[in-house]
This record gives C-alpha cells, sequence and structure tokens, in this order.
C-alpha cells in the first residue's frame, strides 16, 4: 500500500494551507458575526468571497476524481485540511456536505438532463441541495425501513411522505432534494427503493421546521420536510426503479473519507489549541504542559490521531484500488473509529481550557458537537459494529489453538 500524495496532490495541499492561513481563519470571526446579526439561515457574503478566491488557487471540486483527477488517497488530506474550520472550509472549495454525495449521485447515475439542470450548477456552487433519507418514525438506521411512497402515475411520480435531517434544507439556496423512498413494496428487500429528484418549489413539499444539533444550527440547518401528493415528472427518476439502495451505498462510501478526514482535521485543531493553552496557561505554580496529567493527554491524542488517519488512508486506497465494495469493512470502521477518537481528542482539549472550552470563545464546543453527531450521521456506530463483526466472523483464521 502506497499513501504517498501525489506531486499534484502534495501542491493543492500547500495550496490549501495558504488559503485557510490566509482567508479562512481570519473569515472565521465575521462568518460567525454575521449570523449572530441577520440570523442563522443567512448566508454570509464572506462565503462568496472565499469561493472566488478557492476556484481562482484551483481549490474546487477536489472530492470528485472526475472533475478534480485526484485519487480518494489525494483528497483525503485536502479533506483532513479542510476539517480544521469544518463549517466554512467545505464550503469555500466547494466540497461540503450533502452536495458532495448529491454530486456523485448525479455524476454517477444521472441522465443527461439531469446533469445539465443540477449537477452543472452544482458543481459552479450556484446552488446547494439536501438528501432526504432518514425518517422520523422509523429506524433509519435501516434503510430498508422507510415508508415515503414513490408511486407512478402515468408520466408522472407521487410523492407522498415524511422525512427529517435533510441537510441544508433550511437555506433558501437549496434548490433541489434528493428522496429516497419505496417504488415497489412488494419487491425483494433491496430493491424496494428508488430516488428521485424533487425541486424545492414542487407543490406539496414543505419545509416544516429545523433541526439543531447540541443548540447548533449545523450546515445551514437539518429540515424535517414533508411530501403530500408531490408530482414530478417520470424523467427525474434516478437510475431505474428499484436502484435506490444500491445508489445509497455508492454515495456512502467516498463519502465516509470525507467525513472522517474532516474530523482528523477538527482533532488537529483541537490538539494545536490544546498544546498552546497548555504551554501558556498557569497553575500551582507551574505550567500545565510540566504536568504529567497534562502530557498524558496530549501524548494519548497524538498517538490517536496518527492511528486513525492510517486507517483511513488505507480505506481510500483500498476505495481506489478495488471500489467501495472492496472496502466494506474498512470503510463501515474509520465510520466508527474516526469519530469516537475525535470526540476524545476534543474532550481532553476541553478538559484543558476549563470553562473557556465550553464556551463560544474556542471552536472547541462545536467541535464535539459535532465529532459526537457523526457517530449518528450516515449510520449509527452500532449499525456499522454489526457490520464489521459479520465480516470477522466469516474469516477463517490462519491458526487456532
Amino acid at each position: 500500500m502506497d499513501f504517498a500524495p501525489s506531486p499534484r496532490a502534495e501542491e493543492l495541499s500547500q495550496a490549501m494551507w495558504a488559503f485557510m492561513r490566509e482567508e479562512v481563519f481570519p473569515a472565521e470571526a465575521g462568518y460567525y458575526a454575521h449570523l449572530a446579526e441577520h440570523g442563522q439561515y443567512d448566508h454570509p457574503p464572506v462565503v462568496e468571497r472565499l469561493k472566488e478566491s478557492a476556484w481562482r488557487r484551483g481549490l474546487w471540486n477536489l472530492f470528485l476524481p472526475a472533475e478534480s483527477g485526484l485519487t480518494n488517497v489525494d483528497y483525503a488530506a485536502i479533506a483532513e485540511i479542510s476539517g480544521w474550520s469544518p463549517v466554512i472550509a467545505p464550503e469555500a472549495i466547494n466540497c461540503q456536505a450533502p452536495d458532495t454525495g448529491n454530486m456523485e449521485v448525479l455524476h454517477l447515475f444521472g441522465t443527461e438532463a439531469q446533469k445539465e439542470r443540477w449537477l452543472e450548477p452544482l458543481l459552479a456552487g450556484e446552488i446547494r441541495s439536501a438528501f432526504s433519507m432518514t425518517e422520523p418514525d422509523v429506524a433509519s438506521s435501516d434503510a430498508t425501513n422507510i415508508q415515503t411512497v414513490i408511486r407512478r402515475e402515468g408520466d408522472e411520480y407521487v410523492i407522498n411522505g415524511r422525512k427529517w435531517w435533510s441537510s441544508g434544507a433550511m437555506d433558501e439556496r437549496c434548490q433541489v432534494f434528493i428522496v429516497m423512498g419505496k417504488t415497489d413494496p412488494s419487491a425483494d428487500t433491496h430493491r424496494q427503493q428508488s430516488m428521485i429528484l424533487v425541486p424545492r418549489d414542487t407543490p406539496g413539499l414543505t419545509v416544516e421546521r429545523d433541526l439543531s444539533i447540541f443548540g447548533y444550527h449545523d450546515q445551514h440547518g437539518h429540515a424535517e420536510v414533508v411530501f403530500r401528493d408531490v408530482r414530478v415528472p417520470v424523467a427525474n427518476l434516478i437510475a431505474g426503479e428499484g436502484d435506490g439502495f444500491m445508489i445509497a451505498q455508492a454515495r456512502l462510501g467516498p463519502g465516509r473519507i470525507h467525513h472522517a478526514m474532516r474530523a482528523i482535521g477538527m482533532a488537529e485543531r483541537a490538539l494545536a489549541l490544546m498544546v498552546d493553552r497548555a504551554k501558556s496557561r498557569v497553575a500551582f505554580g507551574e505550567h500545565l504542559s510540566q504536568m504529567g496529567v497534562v502530557q498524558e493527554l496530549i501524548a494519548e491524542s497524538r498517538m490517536e490521531i496518527d492511528q486513525a488517519r492510517l486507517y483511513v488512508y488505507k480505506t481510500a486506497w483500498l476505495i481506489d484500488q478495488y471500489g467501495a465494495k472492496g472496502a466494506r469493512t474498512e470503510i463501515a470502521a474509520i465510520k466508527v473509529a474516526t469519530p469516537a477518537m475525535a470526540t476524545k481528542v476534543i474532550d481532553r482539549a476541553i478538559e484543558v481550557f476549563g470553562a473557556a472550552g465550553v464556551s463560544g470563545d474556542t471552536p472547541l464546543a462545536y467541535f464535539y458537537a459535532w465529532a459526537r453527531v457523526l457517530r449518528i450521521v450516515d449510520g449509527p456506530d452500532a449499525v456499522h459494529r454489526r457490520t464489521i463483526a459479520r465480516e470477522e466472523l466469516k474469516r477463517t483464521a490462519p491458526f487456532i489453538g
């Protein structure tokens, strides 16, 4: 296995760090001040300026190999850097969830008409999108449970159901939803579901409320959405009837690399803040950095971050070599291991900062909230542990005795 970045990836990483230091980090205070004044759903103008700069710097759509020419291993380094400012940086380089996954879906499975109408403006950063799969009334950790109905009537599909945690839907720039529902409840379990494109202004689509995470309005709002007799043309179906589960699996594989590496970026920034605080803060007559208990927190954090990073790079390499199916166990494993690591590292940083760590004066409180949420999004830890255990139980050990 070779995790070394290509020369172009190394160049882009250096350019990304320059962008972060020169523009992204300095923009953070103004970004949050704008939201405090204008509301959580507003769109701070600084983001558009950052997007223009990122495009000029060649830091645009790097997540999509067809656009960037990068492998998953190459992009992993960029995703980690963006995780140092996980609210602003991914959007600034047009690599933000859920748009990345939606663009991957349209790129892989969309018709030419669907790509022209939705993929092109998404790639240009002109609009946002939402992904609607999770439902409040069923255990959506098992995607086959979904109850939203997509029924064909002539040249239209009629959609009825209730979704929640549709990321980005509170943002007025969100112009299209990719909705997963059942087209044939009588089919085989994994062939009952389909995915369909629903424009935001379609009659019957109602965005009912925002769902905060630990009080934060993340990703421009996670919305609860109701579909009441929503009618869209048959041409809005993605791929074919019964392909929904397959599309979901294809969408989530690379996306988990992105989430994992951004979590590592958050953990790295938390560790950097922890070290800086330990060097500058004095208690009981000595700097915190001189205390063995604090040194242990720092050392454990460094080891755990590096271990998680290597696991994610291995997974990215396997996807590059064999596709998401060839990295099934590893994709599930990094989804569990990386957010768990980030949560622990960020918690240690909060401990060193004390009360300041849980305030809005540092990014640690938000980092902690988002790292904990990552243990639920794209499937909760328990589901992924189940996948890992099932694969392990199939293995034949070289020796038992």
